[in-house]
This record gives C-alpha cells, sequence and structure tokens, in this order.
C-alpha cells in the first residue's frame, strides 16, 4: 500500500485505517458522526493526497480539454477552477474531475484517486491527436503532491493566521498560487463537504512544515483530523456524486444529474456530444435521485429500490444515517417515472420495504 506523507501522523493520533485507492488512509479517528459535526460546525482536516494531479500545458491545451470534457474550458480565467466529467466515448464517464486554470497555456487537473492510472492513459490516448506528449505537455505530477483539504466554517479563519495576505473572502471555486505558512503552494476554494473551506496543494518535501503550521494555526479554533467516513457522509447530505458510487463507466451525466456541467455551445465538438444530445431531447430511462426515508433505518450501497408495491425500479448508489437529520438518506438510479420530487418508493431491506420519499437534494 502506498502512503501519504502524512501517513504517520495519522497512525500517530490513534486513526482508524484502512486500505482506499492503493493507499493507507485514516477512515475515522474520534468516530465519524463526532468528525462530521466537527466539520458542519468548526473545523476539520483532511488529508486527500491520494488525489490525482495532471497537468495540460501548451497553446493547445484549451482545445484538447474542449474536446475530452463536457464542461465549458473557455469560461475559466485565471484563477478559476471548474468541476466537469470526461466521457469515455460509450456514454459513460471516465471520471469527474475538476480543472484549475493557471493561464492561457497552463491547466491543472485534479482527479480521483482510484482513477488516476485510468486517467492518465485516457489523457495521454486523448492526447496523441493534439500532439500532446506524455512527459511534455501532459505530466502526472501524482506523486509529487500532498494535499489537505482544511473544511468547516471556521476554516478560512485557521487558514488566514497562515497567509500574509488576505484569503478569507475567496470566492468559491477560484484559487491561488501563493505562500501560505511561507511554503509554495496552491490554495483553493472548492470543497467537498459543503461546509465552506479550502484546499492546500503543496509539494510533499513541504508537508511536515505544512502540517505543523496547520496544527499551530488550528489550536484555538479546536481543529480536529477528520477520515474519509465522514468525508463520505459530508459530501451525501450535500448530494456531491462519489465515482464508482454514483457515477461511473456506465453512467451518462444526463443520467446522474450532470446536466448542469455537460455545455452543448457551438464550437464544443466533446466526446459523446450527440449521446447526450440525443439523451437532453429524448430523455432517459433512468435517473439519479435523492431520497429520505420515512421508515426508521439505513439504505446501504446497491440496496434495491422498489416501487410502494415491490416492483424493483433500481439501485441505492450512496447511504447513510444523515448525522444532521437523524434519517436515512441516499442517492440511486430509478425508472424515470419514479424521478419526481414527492413520489413515494422503498428501500428493500432484507425482504422489507421501507418506505422512502423522492427528495430534491441537497438534503441539508
Amino acid at each position: 500500500m502506498k502512503i501519504t506523507p502524512f501517513t504517520k501522523y495519522h497512525i500517530e493520533a490513534g486513526a482508524k485505517m484502512a486500505e482506499f485507492a492503493d493507499y493507507n488512509m485514516p477512515i475515522e479517528f474520534s468516530g465519524i458522526n463526532d468528525e462530521h459535526m466537527t466539520v458542519r460546525n468548526g473545523v476539520g482536516v483532511f488529508d486527500v493526497s491520494h488525489m490525482g494531479e495532471i497537468w495540460v500545458k501548451g497553446p493547445k491545451a484549451l482545445e484538447f480539454l474542449q474536446t475530452i470534457t463536457t464542461n465549458n474550458v473557455a469560461a475559466l480565467f485565471d484563477g478559476k477552477a471548474q468541476y466537469s466529467c470526461m466521457p469515455n466515448g460509450k456514454g459513460g464517464i471516465v471520471d469527474d474531475i475538476l480543472i484549475y486554470k493557471i493561464d492561457d497555456v497552463t491547466y491543472l487537473l485534479v482527479v480521483n484517486a482510484a482513477n488516476i492510472d485510468k486517467d492518465w492513459a485516457h489523457i495521454c490516448a486523448q492526447g496523441e491527436a493534439f500532439g500532446l506528449t506524455p512527459g511534455k505537455e501532459l505530466y502526472n505530477a501524482s506523486d509529487e503532491i500532498c494535499q489537505l483539504a482544511i473544511q468547516g466554517p471556521l476554516a478560512m479563519k485557521l487558514v488566514q493566521k497562515m497567509c500574509d495576505e488576505p484569503v478569507e473572502d475567496m470566492a468559491y471555486y477560484t484559487f491561488r498560487k501563493m505562500k501560505v505558512a511561507g511554503l509554495d503552494v496552491i490554495l483553493s476554494a472548492t470543497g467537498y463537504t459543503g461546509s465552506g473551506g479550502c484546499e492546500i496543494y503543496a509539494a510533499n518535501e513541504d508537508a511536515d512544515a505544512l502540517w505543523a503550521a496547520m496544527w499551530a494555526a488550528g489550536e484555538e479554533f479546536g481543529l480536529k483530523n477528520i477520515g474519509l467516513g465522514a468525508r463520505d457522509t459530508l459530501r451525501l447530505e450535500k448530494g456531491f456524486c462519489l465515482y464508482g458510487n454514483d457515477i461511473d463507466d456506465t453512467t451518462s451525466p444526463m443520467e446522474a444529474g450532470l446536466g448542469w456541467i455537460t455545455k452543448f455551445i457551438d464550437g464544443k465538438n466533446f466526446v459523446d456530444r450527440a449521446t447526450f444530445e440525443a439523451q437532453k431531447a429524448n430523455g432517459v430511462e433512468r435517473k439519479l435521485v435523492g431520497f429520505k426515508l420515512i421508515d426508521r433505518g439505513v439504505p446501504r450501497h446497491e440496496y434495491e429500490l422498489a416501487s410502494p408495491e415491490g416492483e424493483v425500479i433500481g439501485h441505492v448508489t450512496s447511504g447513510t444515517m444523515s448525522p444532521c437529520l437523524k434519517v436515512g438518506i441516499g442517492l440511486g438510479y430509478v425508472k424515470s417515472e419514479y424521478a419526481k420530487v414527492g413520489t413515494e418508493i422503498a428501500v428493500v431491506v432484507r425482504g422489507r420495504l421501507l418506505k422512502a420519499e423522492v427528495v430534491k437534494y441537497p438534503f441539508v
């Protein structure tokens, strides 16, 4: 198993560790519910150094990214980030990604940890038609960069103590190349928790200095370590998709409710455009919906979803007992006729039909 530059600190803190995307990662520290509420109400830090970072550079970078991603990369300005996805040429999704525009000829793609090798192979293969060379215009820096996600309503107050320039007013989905704790980093305000905060990308050799400075600044704010367990419940309460659960190589962005990052603008002839345009025009047979249990219970990944009469209509992709709402919530694919908000459905749990309702998300 791989380790991050911070793994030793997680073990010292007594984290429950487990393999995730070939990395030895902290799943929980003080407990998922405690960590979840810490981020909702205060500030916590996630080690997300397992995520991948791929550079795309050169005069053809924009044209290339417009072809391999669904969102409109041309709308970005320097210092702006964008959520997007890469279609696989078969109507599915290679990965959902973040695109950071450094300048007109330099972009950074942040990709999911479990997909780094797959994404890199896909990007290199697609880049051949544009004359983009691996190791030159395309560069996989995933093993060279560490990343901390400092999340919660107090996150930017904490980070401000580490910065000489104002950062508390950073707009959502923007970033800066700057110094934090005297280190050269990328500071971005995206987030996967819905509670505010930032991500700090640094060189691996600066990890120990960054870690020490963060804890020194965070003491007065009650900073806590947060594991991947709470990261999952936090993102689910906000209805954020998780690759491998809610989207994958078999799901289209139109089925997954990601039409808002699929831009059919003139001149943007991206992979699978015709397929997705047809789905937008004609509809899809299944849709990803949010649902809330009416009966007591916890929906789990791959549980069946059914009509009130018991006909199987889909399956749960993500589910949990919401720490904030204290009820079972989830995401899942259902036949399109059951996707309207307010529709009663059921979650099949050990042969029992637990009442649930299709609801609009975010849940909180």
